[in-house]
C-alpha cells in the first residue's frame, strides 16, 4: 500500500489522501489512521471542476489545473505533501452485472483453504468482457458450499463443491485511463480507482443498513449513483445520467438569470416539496439585461425544482427494480451527495420510493470532522475509509500501470482472433 508523506521525515504508513473527482467539484481529503485504526481528518481541499462532464475527462489540461488547486490547498490545511492518492471513479460508463463461479475442493479431506476461494472468484470474474471495457471491483456477495449458501468466509470448512457469487463492476478503458492520466499530470500517482459510490457507502452505511438492505443514492451534480446493499453486500449498482447541475440549469432557465446565480438560488432557498416552502423566506434575485432585480421565494421554486428531482429520483427507482433485492430493503433509502441537501428531497424520495428515506452524513472519523461532516465530503472520507478496509486492493497493478495496457488488451484480442481464425 502506498501513503504519502510528511515533509523531511520518512515514510509515513498512517497517511492517505483520497481524491474525489465530481462534476461540479474537485475534493482532497487527507487523513491519518490512529494507533486503533480510526482515521483522523488532517485536512481538506476543494476546487470547482473544470473539463469534466458526468465523471468523464472532456478538457485534460483543465482537469489537471483543478486537481492541483484542490491538492494544494489539502497540503496546506493539513501541513502534508501528497503523492499518492486513492482516486474515485463514477459516470455512466460505469457498469455491474452480478456472476457466478463453481471450483472442486479436490484434496483429500476437502477442507476449504483461502487458495480454494481465490480460485472460485477468478472462476466467477472470468466473463467475456468487450476490448474497451476493464474490470475495477469484484465484490463477492456470498458463497456456497454444497448447496449451502449465505457463508461469508468459508475458509476451514469441508466440502467438495465451492460457489461463489460475485459482482462485478466495469468502466470504459479510456475513461479511466483519461481520470489516470490527469492525476498523473498534477504530480500525484494513482494508489488505487475506487468505485464513488461505493466507497461513499463505506462512510455514510452502517452494518445494520447494510444486512437488513438499504438502497444508497448519491445525488451528484452530473450523475446519481445507485448502489444497493443487502445481506452485508453489494446486490446491484447503477448509474442515472442526472444530477444536482440540471435542477440548476432548470433554475437558470425558468427564472431567465445566470447559471452561477441560479447554484446560490438552489443552495439557499431550494426546495422540491411544497409544503416545506415556508414563508418569510427569499433572495434577492438580480436583474439581466437591465431588468430590476425581484425577490424569489421557495414557493417559486418549487414548480421548477421539485419536477427535475422527481425525475432524477423516479429514474433511480427505475434502476433500482432491477435488482430482486428491492423487494428487501429494511432499512429504506439513504440519500447523499450535494443534490440531496435541497429542501424536501427526503420527502420527495419517500413519495416516490414508497419506503423511509433520510439524509447520510460521514461518520466513523475524528480529527477535523466538522470540516467534512456534510453529504458533499461522502466520496471523499468514504476512499480513506475503503483504503482502510480493504488494504490488499491497494496500489494493484493496473492502477500503477501506463496506458499502453489498453493497446496490450489490443493485441491480445488481435492474437485470439487469429488463433480463433486458424
Amino acid at each position: 500500500m502506498k501513503f504519502i508523506k510528511k515533509p523531511g521525515s520518512s515514510e509515513q504508513p498512517a497517511l492517505l489522501a483520497g481524491l474525489d473527482i465530481g462534476t461540479s467539484k474537485i475534493a482532497v481529503v487527507v487523513g491519518e489512521i490512529s494507533p486503533g485504526g480510526r482515521i483522523q481528518i488532517l485536512g481538506i481541499g476543494i476546487s470547482a471542476a473544470h473539463g469534466l462532464r458526468q465523471g468523464v475527462v472532456t478538457n485534460l489540461d483543465q482537469a489537471v489545473i483543478a486537481i492541483r488547486k484542490a491538492v494544494d490547498e489539502a497540503q496546506l490545511t493539513a501541513g502534508v505533501r501528497v503523492d499518492d492518492v486513492i482516486v474515485g471513479i463514477a459516470g455512466d460508463h460505469i457498469r455491474g452485472v452480478n456472476s457466478r463461479g463453481v471450483v472442486g475442493v479436490h484434496r483429500a479431506d476437502h477442507e476449504i483453504i483461502q487458495q480454494d476461494v481465490e480460485r472460485v472468484i477468478d472462476a466467477a470474474k472470468a466473463i467475456a468482457l468487450p476490448i474497451d471495457r476493464e474490470l475495477i471491483h469484484v465484490l463477492p456477495q456470498e458463497f456456497i458450499v454444497d448447496s449451502q449458501g449465505g457463508i461469508k468466509n468459508p475458509v476451514g470448512i469441508t466440502g467438495v463443491r465451492l460457489e461463489a457469487e460475485v459482482h462485478i463492476v466495469t468502466g470504459a478503458v479510456t475513461s479511466a485511463q483519461n481520470i489516470i492520466r490527469c492525476v498523473r499530470k498534477s504530480g500525484l500517482k494513482v494508489a488505487a480507482l475506487v468505485l464513488e459510490p461505493l466507497a461513499a457507502s463505506c462512510a455514510v452505511l452502517g452494518g445494520n443498513e447494510k444486512e437488513m438492505g438499504v438502497a444508497f443514492v448519491d445525488i451528484g451534480g452530473g450523475i446519481t449513483d445507485l448502489a444497493v446493499f443487502y445481506k452485508g453486500a453489494i446486490r446491484h449498482t447503477g448509474v442515472v445520467g442526472l444530477g444536482g447541475q440540471s435542477v440548476t440549469n432548470d433554475i437558470a432557465m425558468g427564472l431567465r438569470t445566470s447559471v452561477e446565480q441560479a447554484e446560490e438560488i438552489k443552495r439557499k432557498i431550494g426546495c422540491a416539496w411544497p409544503d416545506l416552502a415556508l414563508p418569510g423566506q427569499s433572495f434577492l434575485l438580480k436583474g439581466v439585461g437591465g431588468k430590476n432585480a425581484r425577490e424569489i421565494t421557495p414557493e417559486d421554486l418549487v414548480p421548477i425544482v421539485q419536477p427535475r428531482m422527481e425525475e432524477i429520483l423516479s429514474l433511480v427507482l427505475k434502476e433500482m427494480k432491477r435488482t430482486e433485492a428491492a423487494n428487501s430493503l429494511g432499512a429504506g433509502v439513504v440519500l447523499t451527495g450535494g443534490g440531496s441537501m435541497i429542501e424536501g428531497t427526503v420527502e420527495l424520495a419517500e413519495s416516490v420510493f414508497g419506503m423511509p428515506a433520510k439524509i447520510g452524513y460521514p461518520h466513523g472519523i475524528g480529527g477535523l470532522a466538522e470540516m467534512v461532516s456534510t453529504p458533499v465530503m461522502s466520496t471523499g472520507v468514504g476512499l480513506l475509509l475503503y483504503a482502510v478496509h480493504n488494504e490488499s486492493e491497494i496500489g494493484q497493478e493496473f492502477y500503477d500501470a501506463d496506458e499502453s495496457r489498453w493497446f496490450q488488451r489490443i493485441l491480445h484480442w488481435m492474437h485470439k482472433w487469429v488463433e480463433d481464425f486458424i
